[in-house]
C-alpha cells in the first residue's frame, strides 16, 4: 500500500516578506499617483455663515492659511480676477467686504443698509450688483471707484427673490413672489422697463443667453414659465416633475439643469426649443449643481446622503458618486478644471475631488464610485466659495 503523500509545506516567512513587499509596492504606487496630482496656485475663499469669517484655503497645500474675521455672517463670496479681489456679502446688514488676495485682508467695506438677498459680478468685472430685500432695491457698486460706494440704487416694485444679469451686461431680470411677477431691468439707465405676470410662486430667474427670453421657476407649481423679454408675454409653461429650486446653465446656454423636491433626479430643459428634454436619476435628493468646462461634467450635490453625483453633460450618463461630507451645499472648480471643490455645510469642511479620477473611472466603466482627493476643515456652517489664482 502506497504511503500517504506528505502535505505540502509552506514557508510562512516568505509569505510575510512577499506581503510586505506587496504593501510597500502598493504604497509606492499610490505615492506616485499622488505626486502626479499638483495643487492649484491660488486660494479658495470659503464663507462661514455661523462664525463671521472667510476661510482662506491654500490650494497648493490644501490647508487653511488664514481666517478673515468679519462683523457679520457672510452668505456669499465672489471672485474678481481682474482686480485680484474677493467680495463677501453679509446679507443680514447688506454689507460688502472687499478682500485683497495678496495680503489676505479686508481692504474696503461698504454698508448698504437694510438686508440683502444676493449679489452678482458683472461680466466685465467693473461692477457688483446687489439685490436688496429691505428696502426693495437693486444696487450697483462701481468697483473701480476709489470711494467704494453705491453708484446707483434702483427702486424695485416689490420684495425680490432672485435676479440674473444678461451676458452683455445691458439688462437684468428679477422675480417677485408676492405679486407673482417678474421684471426686465435696463441696467444702463437703470430703470424697470417691463413687469410681466410670471405665474404662481416665481423664484429663480434666468435670462436666456441671447437675452430674448426669460425663464422663471415657479416653485410650488412645479413649472418653468418662459416669457418674451420684449413684450413680457408668456410663451409657454413647462410642467416639471420637481419643484425648481436649483438651476444650472451650460456654458453655451443651450441646456438648463434643474433640481428640487419631488424626485431624485436632474431635469434637463432646452431653453432655445422651450421644452423639457429629459429627466435623469442623480443620487438622493440632488440640490446645488455646477458644470466643469473641460471635461464637461455636471456635479450635483446630494445633501441627504452626503455625496456628489457626477454626470457627463453630453451623454447625461452617471459617471460616479463621491462621498464628500455632511450636507454638501455649494460646488465650484479651480480655473484649470483640475479640482472640484465641494462646500459641506453640515460638517464644516471643503471636499476636494480630482477630476482626473472621474475621467479615468468613467472611461473604464467598471465602478460608479470615485475617490476623494482630500478634505479641508474650514469653519462652522460654510455656504459658498470662490477661487482666485495667484
Amino acid at each position: 500500500m502506497r504511503a500517504p503523500r506528505a502535505a505540502p509545506s509552506f514557508d510562512f516567512s516568505r509569505i510575510m516578506i512577499d506581503r510586505r513587499a506587496f504593501m510597500l509596492g502598493s504604497a509606492a504606487t499610490a505615492g506616485c499617483w499622488r505626486r502626479r496630482a499638483t495643487g492649484y496656485p491660488g486660494y479658495a475663499f470659503v464663507a462661514n455663515s455661523r462664525e463671521r469669517s472667510v476661510a482662506v484655503v491654500d490650494l497648493t497645500r490644501f490647508s487653511v492659511t488664514r481666517q478673515i474675521q468679519l462683523e457679520a455672517d457672510p452668505t456669499a463670496v465672489v471672485a474678481c480676477s481682474r482686480r485680484h479681489t474677493v467680495y463677501a456679502l453679509t446679507a443680514q446688514n447688506a454689507s460688502i467686504y472687499e478682500i485683497d488676495t495678496a495680503d489676505l485682508k479686508v481692504k474696503r467695506k461698504l454698508l448698504l443698509g437694510g438686508t440683502a438677498v444676493s449679489m452678482r459680478l458683472a461680466a466685465d468685472e467693473t461692477s457688483l450688483w446687489v439685490l436688496c430685500r429691505s428696502p426693495h432695491l437693486l444696487v450697483r457698486v462701481a468697483l473701480d471707484d476709489a470711494r467704494f460706494a453705491a453708484a446707483s440704487r434702483l427702486k424695485l416694485p416689490a420684495e425680490p427673490a432672485d435676479f440674473d444679469l444678461s451676458r452683455d451686461g445691458l439688462f437684468a431680470a428679477a422675480s417677485f413672489p408676492e405679486t407673482r411677477t417678474a421684471a426686465l431691468i435696463d441696467l444702463a439707465k437703470p430703470a424697470v422697463i417691463n413687469v410681466a405676470a410670471a405665474g404662481d410662486d416665481p423664484r429663480a430667474v434666468l435670462l436666456r443667453s441671447d437675452g430674448k427670453q426669460m425663464l422663471v421657476a415657479n416653485r410650488r407649481a412645479r413649472m418653468i414659465t418662459v416669457l418674451d423679454v420684449k413684450t413680457g408675454g408668456t410663451l409657454v409653461r413647462l410642467p416639471l416633475p420637481v419643484e425648481p429650486e436649483n438651476l444650472c446653465v451650460k456654458a453655451d446656454g443651450g441646456q438648463v439643469f434643474i433640481t428640487g423636491t419631488g424626485m431624485d433626479a436632474v431635469v434637463v430643459v432646452y431653453p432655445y426649443w422651450t421644452e423639457v428634454a429629459e429627466t435623469v436619476l442623480a443620487g438622493k435628493a440632488p440640490g446645488a449643481m455646477a458644470i466643469s468646462t473641460k471635461p464637461e461634467y455636471l456635479f450635483a450635490a446630494n445633501p441627504e446622503s452626503g455625496d456628489v453625483t457626477v454626470l457627463e453633460v453630453e451623454t447625461r450618463g452617471v459617471l460616479a458618486a463621491v462621498k464628500v461630507g455632511q450636507e454638501p451645499c455649494y460646488i465650484t472648480f479651480t480655473p484649470d478644471d483640475q479640482y472640484a471643490l465641494v462646500v459641506n455645510h453640515g460638517s464644516g469642511d471643503l471636499a476636494v475631488i480630482r477630476l482626473a479620477t472621474i475621467t479615468q473611472n468613467g472611461s473604464q466603466r467598471r465602478s460608479r464610485t470615485a475617490p476623494l482627493f482630500t478634505m479641508v476643515p474650514v469653519g462652522v456652517g460654510p455656504v459658498s466659495a470662490a477661487v482666485v489664482g495667484v
